[in-house]
């Protein structure tokens, strides 16, 4: 993983955006981390839809998002910051504008009527002290739980509607030899087991005061019933050797190909199974995890636009944001992504039975934020640390790791 860290980097850093955009105004070089397969062939949709109009697109990927942001912040800080970059947009995302380092898009945002067609989360997210920055692109949603249908109908299985159910099916599974629960080796594929975990014993309140950086909801006994659910929950995933060279896309090629039978796993699962030529229904099943079915933990993908010195970058990268939103580009890329449009005046038609869910969720306005979207970038960086620590060793206790979650939300 460092060797190809280290490729990604080098191919950015070597990369001259002054000969990509200073004699071209619709010109940009875009950073970002969108690089499985699904995540290029939906890429491919605004990247198609810009070079098609006449301008060019200069590719510089990163292996994720921590890789997103350390090119970044070195190309910034050494006067050349590229001219698009993808951010989620969460709360740690407003310190960008506050560091009077992007663009804003306001003028874009007014002519266009974003704020008539953007759902008010959305809308928030995006925006510091009245202007909006970033261009969202889609929103996904974190608390999906993927079922291997082979793996299911052979051993006899129904989708699971309660946690007992989840258990239950583990250890099936594991006595018809097969991997009950396929994992990648990010750590932020634990945190997002855990949560689902934390808003199923702590409910909705506790969750989000949580989330919110309330150190004094970790010391309640439920965290603790969580965190021994966690801990019951990693001895049906392979050992953290074996899952460290994977990635959350090679988990979820495993329960399409049916050779693990769950993975929980964000909305951008079903893209990435899509893409590789599974159905939903026939290959795989869908569903909320269960103790989430009111919430739906929102992650908000979006684009933002470093200031830079470069002629005539503000009007390609203004032009750029109006792109991102064209009503045909936002379902176009939804389809391929497994994503939702963030536009609510677009056609729903053409989505799957887990499109239709999630859409009738955000129609509700069951959204919630997820962890990573909610907490400051170094609190949850450190929360997620932690509960992969506990996850990946047998020997650390419920009450050290409780111990541990409390310090990281106390420094808040």
């Amino acid at each position: 993983m460092k060797v190809k860290t280290a490729i990604f980097a080098a191919a950015l850093m070597l990369a001259n955006p002054l000969n990509v955009a200073a004699d071209s105004p619709g010109a940009v070089d875009v950073v970002h981390f969108w690089v499985s397969k699904s995540e290029s062939q939906a890429l491919d949709v605004f990247r198609q839809a810009w070079t098609g109009a006449g301008n060019q697109w200069a590719d510089l990927p990163a292996e994720n998002k921590a890789a997103v942001q350390r090119v970044v912040s070195d190309r910034v800080a050494n006067g050349y910051a590229p001219a698009v970059m993808q951010w989620n947009a969460n709360e740690g995302s407003r310190e960008l504008p506050e560091m009077g380092i992007v663009l804003d898009i306001e003028e874009v945002a007014t002519a266009d009527r974003w704020r008539d067609v953007l759902p008010a989360t959305v809308l928030d997210r995006i925006s510091y002290k009245g202007k909006i920055y970033f261009a969202p692109t889609n929103i996904h949603a974190e608390n999906w739980l993927w079922t291997s249908e082979a793996i299911f109908l052979k051993a006899g299985l129904r989708a699971p509607q309660s946690w007992d159910d989840i258990f239950a099916a583990a250890e099936r599974i594991k006595e018809e030899g097969r991997l009950p629960i396929a994992l990648g080796g990010g750590n932020w594929e634990i945190s997002l087991i855990f949560n689902n975990i934390m808003h199923y014993k702590l409910g909705s309140e506790g969750y989000v005061r949580i989330i919110s950086g309330d150190a004094a909801v970790v010391q309640d006994p439920r965290m603790a019933e969580a965190l021994g659910m966690l801990r019951r929950l990693s001895r049906y995933a392979e050992p953290a050797a074996v899952r460290a060279p994977k990635t959350w896309a090679d988990a979820t090629d495993a329960v399409g190909r049916g050779e693990a039978g769950m993975q929980f796993m964000g909305d951008w699962a079903k893209g990435e199974l899509v893409a590789r030529g599974y159905a939903v229904d026939r290959d795989f099943g869908c569903s909320l995890v269960p103790g989430t079915e009111i919430a739906y933990f929102m992650v908000i993908d979006a684009f933002a636009f470093p200031i830079t010195n470069r002629p005539d970058a503000a009007t390609a990268q203004q032009a750029f944001a109006r792109m991102l939103l064209d009503r045909d580009n936002q379902v176009a890329f939804s389809r391929i992504k497994g994503s939702l449009p963030v536009r609510t005046d677009v056609d729903p038609s053409g989505l799957d039975r887990c499109g239709r869910l999630g859409l009738e969720m955000i129609a509700e306005k069951s959204g919630v934020s997820a962890q990573s979207m909610a907490m400051p970038i170094q609190m949850s960086d450190g929360f997620i640390a932690v509960l992969a620590e506990f996850f990946n060793d047998q020997s650390m206790s419920v009450e050290t790791a409780q111990r541990r979650l409390y310090e990281v939300l106390q420094q808040n």
